[in-house]
């Protein structure tokens, strides 16, 4: 996720009620190709997820697991590859049938659960799997992804009217590639009611200063600890924000919920993950993030490793999502 990526949001919440419709160009198009995986691991019963709620219970051990399994760099195409490899195993384990969808240069891992209600549509959760250079990307973003699988995991057999879909992509750190080429099939987008995008999940500070604002901040921060979650999202589809509303908070972090009006047309710094693609297409879309180099120092580092993870922010955070991916499921008004 790029820098300053939610600096110039913080600075729009005072126009927040401001609405409108900004350009769905999308200037770089490319072709998909969508090629079935073979299964590479024989799938095993999965034990059933305890409930919070009506949402399921996230594990604390598996998503941690996910991180461990996951530090290594994951820039070269090889050690792209392997990630998919990871992906798509743990995927047709928990029952899933994973497609790799090509596009110039990467691969994206797509799957799908029906709902049962076809006529509701579907909601996508996605995350991008790749780093940059010289960095494990425990944060940015095995955390995203290790949530992913975390979702594949409570939600198959959890029967909710809606579609979920799952969307692992490729090529985020060299310019949100991944994500553009998956918006570019249009059948797909005309089921879609929303989407959740994570990217940096992982990381908290608890001692007064380690957040980062804007100069001249025109709202009173949450906090001056580095303890919150941010979900941002396009004052168009108002409902995906309010599925973060969390009935029980008990045990989880706060969430800051930011809603930008234009498309980010005002503020192009806002347009620097992979909901971006989706808000050019008119499609609801909401990022979720700790607030990246806002925060930690270790953004883009070598030292951004599962030891810098902060365990029970990350297993609130990941409950998060999974209580509004719940609540988005349920849904059965369309949301765009």
């Amino acid at each position: 996720m790029k820098k300053r990526i939610w600096l110039a949001l913080l600075v729009l919440v005072a126009i927040v009620i401001v609405g409108g419709r900004g350009s769905t160009f999308f200037q770089q198009r490319s072709s998909v190709e969508i090629v079935e995986t073979t299964p590479l691991i024989t799938p095993q019963p999965q034990p059933e997820s305890q409930e919070i709620n009506n949402a399921p219970q996230v594990s604390a051990d598996k998503l941690l697991a996910h991180i461990q399994k996951l530090n290594f760099q994951r820039h070269t195409p090889k050690e792209r590859s392997l990630t998919r490899t990871y992906i798509i195993n743990e995927l047709q384990k928990l029952g899933w049938k994973p497609k790799l969808e090509k596009f110039s240069g990467g691969v994206n891992v797509f799957a799908e659960r029906p709902g049962t209600d076809t006529k509701t549509g579907a909601i996508l959760v996605a995350a991008h799997y790749d780093t940059v250079a010289e960095s494990p990307g425990s944060d940015d973003n095995a955390s995203g992804v290790a949530v992913l699988l975390e979702l594949a995991r409570v939600f198959h057999s959890l029967p909710t009217p809606r579609n979920l879909q799952l969307a692992f992509f490729d090529l985020e750190e060299a310019g949100l590639l991944g994500s553009k080429a998956f918006v570019t099939q249009e059948k797909r987008l005309q089921n879609l009611q929303g989407v959740i995008v994570m990217d940096m999940v992982g990381y908290a500070c608890y001692t007064s200063g380690c957040q980062q604002y804007p100069t001249g901040l025109p709202v009173t921060p949450p906090s001056d600890k580095g303890d919150f979650l941010v979900a941002i999202g396009d004052t168009e589809h108002l409902p995906l924000l309010k599925a973060f509303d969390n009935s029980d908070s008990t045990n989880l972090p706060d969430i800051l919920k930011l809603p930008i009006p234009l498309k980010g047309l005002l503020t192009p710094d806002t347009l620097r993950s992979d909901h971006a693609p989706f808000w050019y297409q008119g499609i609801g879309a909401v990022l979720v993030t700790d607030t990246a180099n806002l925060r930690t120092p270790h953004y883009h580092q070598p030292s951004d490793t599962p030891e810098n993870i902060e365990r029970s922010f990350f297993i609130g955070s990941a409950q998060i999502v999974v209580n509004a991916t719940n609540n988005l499921l349920d849904m059965e008004e369309s949301t765009n």
